[in-house]
């Protein structure tokens, strides 16, 4: 399982660029259009090897690696087409459609996150349910879901994009220099060059997001994907070893899923009090909290392997509120502060780290693959987030020039301790005395 994601995120870090490049340059409408159907085309044709080899259609050993070589080879492609949706929609559409309005901004990625996180409960639910039926079923609506939603939304997008004028604006392509070669020139020496070019995009491009001072917040939100508390396939194995059942992983899973839903209203709604950058560190700092009880639990019962993942689970779901709300919040701030004609670049390589901290993650649990060795996965996860935080609060002081209100704080304390009242109540005590002299002056 590590293995194959290992492969599956090489993919995306090595290509991230070409897709960046791509975004920036592309039409809008195409761009989209091609990441749906090569997204759908491949789980569909992942769908009929899937088929085939239940059907058992490949006898032999070897026919059988090499059509799981097939396999992961098809998910590389799903992943590069899922990034260039990603970046493409959430980075790029959400924003000229919500026409640089704050509050638009927000409400359009809360819902589409909230879609997002019902799809991946109720989808794998269903599946899952379907395959305790017949596993031939299960494969057959998966590929019946992805070839007819091709159709749906081939069409849908370009609705969308008709009704936005600003979508179909033509977007500032970078001139590329005249080709000084001779027609002589061998075809080696043309890939050598684009080679070379490719290179020297993907520099630029990294140059670009360490300048950016949307750094901090996009490489706190890389960070946390270097984390085995997701209940993924990493976490759900541990639980399982450690005497977890099937239901009660699916019971602990959907909890956490409507903890990361709660968090589609909760960070929307903080943001409108305080802000995205506040917010994200108060998502950030409550993700950590909770996290760090749950390792406590977690490594103080380590003799008792079932109340020591419980305190596991309880503490990752309790994150998840944390977790997905800093997301939105970094969303929000990078929508908002990198410009138009590089966000794919941006995102591209966001993409990449995200990518690359996954890998991480899996690594981990490779070198640590005995279940009596989760600990320190865990620990690497934890320490993961604190680094986010850090630099999430980072960005904040470098931000606001100050984190908390020491000085108010204090003034507070003071006048606390020697019976006055505080600034605040002197405030309300005010307004309360003018609307008193306002109602006598009326009668």
């Amino acid at each position: 399982m590590s293995a194959y994601a290992f492969a599956r995120g090489l993919a995306a870090i090595l290509f991230s660029p070409l897709i960046g490049q791509y975004i920036d340059t592309g039409n809008r409408l195409k761009v989209v259009r091609l990441s749906i159907v090569v997204q759908r085309a491949v789980v569909a044709a992942s769908c009929v090897i899937f088929y085939l080899l239940h059907r058992g259609l490949f006898p032999g050993t070897g026919v059988q690696n090499g059509m799981l070589v097939v396999l992961a080879t098809l998910a590389c492609f799903e992943k590069l087409a899922s990034i260039l949706n990603f970046v493409a929609v959430e980075k790029d559409w959400v924003v000229i459609v919500a026409e640089n309005d704050p509050d638009s901004l927000r409400l359009l990625n809360s819902q589409m996150r909230r879609i997002d996180l019902l799809c991946k409960l109720f989808g794998p639910l269903g599946i899952a349910l379907l395959d305790g039926i017949s596993t031939e079923i299960a494969i057959l609506v998966n590929l019946g879901m992805n070839v007819s939603s091709i159709v749906i939304e081939y069409f849908a997008i370009a609705r969308v994009y008709s009704e936005v004028p600003a979508l179909q604006t033509a977007k500032t392509r970078p001139t590329s220099p005249q080709n000084e070669g001779s027609a002589v020139h061998s075809r080696l020496s043309q890939q050598c060059r684009h080679v070379s070019k490719m290179a020297s995009k993907a520099a630029s491009d990294l140059r670009f997001y360490f300048r950016h001072r949307a750094l901090l917040p996009s490489l706190a939100g890389a960070l946390l994907y270097l984390t085995v508390l997701s209940f993924g396939g990493q976490m759900v194995t541990y639980l399982l070893s450690s005497g977890y059942s099937s239901t009660e992983v699916g019971v602990a899973r959907t909890f956490s899923v409507a903890f990361e839903v709660m968090a589609t209203w909760v960070a929307p709604w903080l943001m409108g009090k305080i802000g995205p950058i506040r917010a994200g560190l108060w998502m950030s700092s409550w993700q950590l909290t909770t996290l760090i009880a749950g390792l406590v639990v977690f490594w103080a019962f380590l003799s008792n392997p079932v109340v020591s993942a419980s305190g596991l689970v309880v503490g990752t779901i309790l994150s998840r509120v944390g977790l997905f709300g800093f997301d939105l919040c970094a969303q929000v701030i990078v929508q908002e502060d990198v410009e138009a004609d590089h966000r794919g670049a941006f995102s591209s390589v966001e993409a990449a780290l995200q990518n690359a901290f996954e890998l991480l993650s899996f690594g981990s649990t490779i070198v640590f693959s005995d279940p009596a060795a989760f600990k320190w996965p865990t620990l690497i996860s934890t320490v993961s987030v604190t680094l986010a935080c850090l630099l999430q609060a980072i960005f904040v002081r470098h931000r606001r020039k100050h984190l908390v209100h020491f000085e108010y704080l204090g003034s507070m304390c003071g006048d606390l301790l020697t019976g006055k009242k505080t600034a605040r109540e002197r405030q309300f005590q005010r307004l309360g005395h003018d609307e008193e002299q306002n109602l006598a002056n009326r009668s």
